[in-house]
């Protein structure tokens, strides 16, 4: 009955609400979408057809998951973001230029079956995959 097609968002919770909206949008290509008050700490930022939102852990939707994810605590293992076509090589030059460490490229299994991918950690922790659609 059920059949889903895509990852449609994912929330992050941070401490560095900021820096973590700019990471998304200046590094990662996101747009930003919608923002709600300083008081409530939500933004959500377009991800081709999903959305990333960003829980700042001082607004009021943040208090209710207590304290902000750690190295110790993180609140998402990874997620995966599907990207436009790139040759890995200049996608990791790219990434490295911006001051992020990336692993390797590697074949793995993934909704749209085997492809090529790349891990890296945003600003706060968090694992992120790059999977390259060729």
């Amino acid at each position: 009955m059920i059949k889903p097609k895509l990852i449609d968002h994912i929330v992050l919770r941070t401490d560095r609400y900021r820096e973590l909206i700019n990471f998304y949008c200046d590094v990662l290509g996101c747009v930003l979408e919608r923002e709600t008050s300083d008081e409530v700490g939500l933004t959500q930022l377009r991800a081709g057809d999903s959305l990333i939102d960003i829980l700042d852990v001082q607004g009021e939707l943040g208090k209710v998951g207590g304290a902000a994810p750690d190295s110790q605590g993180n609140n998402v293992d990874h997620f995966c973001l599907q990207i436009e076509p790139v040759a890995e090589a200049d996608l990791k030059a790219y990434l490295l230029d911006c001051g992020v460490e990336v692993e390797g490229f590697q074949e793995r299994y993934g909704a749209q079956g085997m492809g090529r991918s790349v891990y890296l950690k945003d600003i706060v922790g968090n694992t992120v995959e790059l999977r390259n659609m060729t």
